[in-house]
């Protein structure tokens, strides 16, 4: 008879197995609740481990944060930086940089909030870290939505940090959004990306005309 495979956090699972399955669980934890509020008992009841385990493999519950942080951080800037391209900034730039963080984030859509979490605690190492994907992240927001203005004629530097909030607050509300909508596939919400860009592409341009 077949020896059935062991419970998540047993004797007979493999240390790196293990610790991936405490880091999913914690980047569940902090992305549906918030660094404040996510439990380290919710997290290793998650896993069927301890919370002495959770200690034991990544210290604090700052530390676990920040081992949850780098590789979404690093995901998220990565998949911007591929999606903006080599070859300078087109109109239809903002939508494969959608689509890609849409696709990038399936799976694992609360991710979003580990990196983006309004409830870190100031000064400590855990915001310092994130704040260095958040200013990485805004360059890179910066120098697409200038080369963008710099096309349609404007090189009015407010206009394009402006537009760079815009983008910014655009992005957020979309994910949270999406998050909300599981149903709703990278796909599907690139498409209505889309149509919502040429309605307002087309508002615009009726109110000029007006």
């Amino acid at each position: 008879m077949a020896t059935p495979p062991p419970k998540a956090g047993t004797k007979g699972v493999p240390r790196e197995h293990r610790r991936q399955q405490i880091l999913a669980a914690a980047t569940r934890e902090f992305g549906t609740r918030g660094y404040a509020a996510a439990s380290l008992p919710a997290m290793a009841a998650r896993v069927g481990v301890t919370k002495t385990l959770l200690h034991q493999y990544f210290g604090t519950k700052e530390d676990l944060y920040i081992a949850c942080l780098v590789p979404v951080g690093d995901l998220l800037l990565e998949t911007i930086r591929t999606a903006m391209g080599p070859d300078g900034t087109t109109a239809q730039t903002p939508l494969r940089v959608l689509h890609a963080l849409f696709t990038a984030l399936e799976g694992q859509r609360e991710a979003w909030f580990v990196l983006y979490d309004s409830s870190l605690p100031p000064g400590g190492e855990a915001v310092r870290r994130a704040s260095e994907y958040w200013s990485a992240i805004d360059r890179l927001a910066a120098g697409g939505t200038a080369e963008l203005l710099r096309a349609a004629g404007s090189a009015d530097p407010l206009d394009a940090d402006a537009l760079t909030y815009v983008w910014q607050d655009l992005v957020a509300t979309l994910v949270r959004w999406w998050v909300k909508h599981p149903d709703q596939t990278p796909a599907a919400m690139t498409e209505r990306c889309a149509r919502l860009f040429a309605a307002a592409a087309t508002l615009t341009a009726d109110a000029h005309r007006g």
